[in-house]
């Protein structure tokens, strides 16, 4: 009993103590934020498709968001690999494209990616809404609002630039046999500003990615790549991309034209026709002269090659990929399909360039293809 009678003032003291802090939470959650011009007094400004702002202090990117609803492409690739052709993690490897929009809540910003697969292409807009809610969104990332000003809002996005977003994690996991159990490590992951840019109508961004783990017991693929292979280090590479312009006709797909089709489901279409439209995967072209049997293209296709494959492979590639331009002629076009060297001042992953990248691997590999592509 006279323990306890002596120690009760030190309990509520304690106890006092201990409730402190919860009225200063209290009061920070009553703290307005601050305006961007302050938050960013001591930062690099970068302006373009959507601004951000560099902290070279410590080492973030800030990105200014002034649109809300308003949809952009969202593109993922490797900027540079592991390396392995059996594993398959490429240089300039492009991951996937995403239709994303920002949402504001509160303090909280959304990147919701609305699902597409499934629409109502309807003039009334009730049946394309039913559409909607009936199948699931994908909210890509929540950011919080740590500044603002005139509508305008500011996050952090470093942590979206630094997360396995080409999924390697599962890559290195599933691959067989098993490559090893690895995660992101934050200490050794940081932006990579020699790639970080801004244009007008697309911002770039890039991260240096340390993955840390522990290669499994059969793991000499990633054993053969890597100078230590408890730490594999890459680059990600992330585009916001403004949306083209609604003039693009798209055309249906038909099996017998040789073409990569695209579909999704269409419920508003009546019930005696398919409700899988499928549609071809294809450049815009366009004649200047319409009328004309053979004319020049309004915007020609021009495809640049990596200034990084050697000779005399570089020529064969050239040679090889301007065979493409008679079947073009043969279609009505005249050097509608070109062929260059990248420009020094250009990005193998600048968005306004078609390229045909000329990647290394340990062990002879084969070509492919991908696309950034509008769904």
């Amino acid at each position: 009993m006279n323990k306890f009678h002596h120690s009760s003032p030190f309990l509520i003291l304690a106890c006092l103590f201990l409730a402190a802090p919860s009225y200063a939470q209290d009061d920070d959650k009553k703290k307005p934020l601050p305006s961007i011009v302050e938050k960013t007094a001591s930062m690099e400004k970068r302006s373009g498709f959507i601004d951000y702002y560099w902290d070279a202090t410590e080492g973030e990117i800030w990105l200014e968001i002034d649109q809300w609803d308003k949809e952009f492409l969202c593109v993922n690739a490797l900027a540079s690999g592991v390396g392995s052709n059996d594993i398959g993690l490429d240089r300039n490897q492009l991951g996937r494209e995403r239709i994303v929009k920002f949402q504001r809540v509160g303090k909280k910003v959304l990147m919701v990616q609305p699902n597409y697969d499934y629409r109502a292409v309807s003039d009334n807009p009730e049946e394309a809404k039913s559409v909607e809610e009936a199948f699931a969104q994908s909210v890509l990332w929540g950011f919080k609002v740590e500044a603002e000003e005139d509508g305008k809002v500011l996050v952090n996005l470093t942590k979206f630039l630094l997360r396995d977003a080409h999924g390697i994690v599962g890559r290195l996991k599933n691959s067989k046999p098993k490559q090893g159990d690895y995660s992101v490590d934050d200490s050794r992951s940081a932006i990579y500003l020699e790639r970080t840019k801004n244009f007008p109508k697309n911002s770039e961004f890039e991260g240096l990615v340390t993955y840390k783990g522990v290669p499994g017991s059969q793991a000499s693929w990633i054993r053969s790549v890597t100078p230590t292979a408890e730490f594999i280090t890459v680059r990600q590479h992330h585009s916001f991309i403004q949306l083209p312009d609604d003039d693009y006709e798209p055309r249906v797909f038909d099996p017998r034209s040789g073409y990569i089709p695209m579909s999704y489901q269409d419920y508003a279409t009546p019930i005696s026709q398919p409700l899988v439209k499928r549609l071809i995967i294809r450049h815009r072209l366009e004649k200047k002269d319409p009328e004309a049997k053979i004319s020049e293209a309004v915007e020609p296709i021009v495809y640049y090659l990596d200034r990084g494959a050697p000779e005399p492979i570089k020529s064969a590639l050239i040679e090889g990929a301007e065979w493409w331009n008679q079947a073009f002629e043969a279609a009505g076009y005249k050097d509608a399909f070109q062929v260059k060297v990248l420009p020094d001042e250009a990005d193998l992953l600048d968005i306004r360039y078609n390229v045909i990248n000329w990647v290394h691997r340990s062990t002879r590999g084969w070509s492919y293809g991908a696309s950034v592509v509008d769904p």
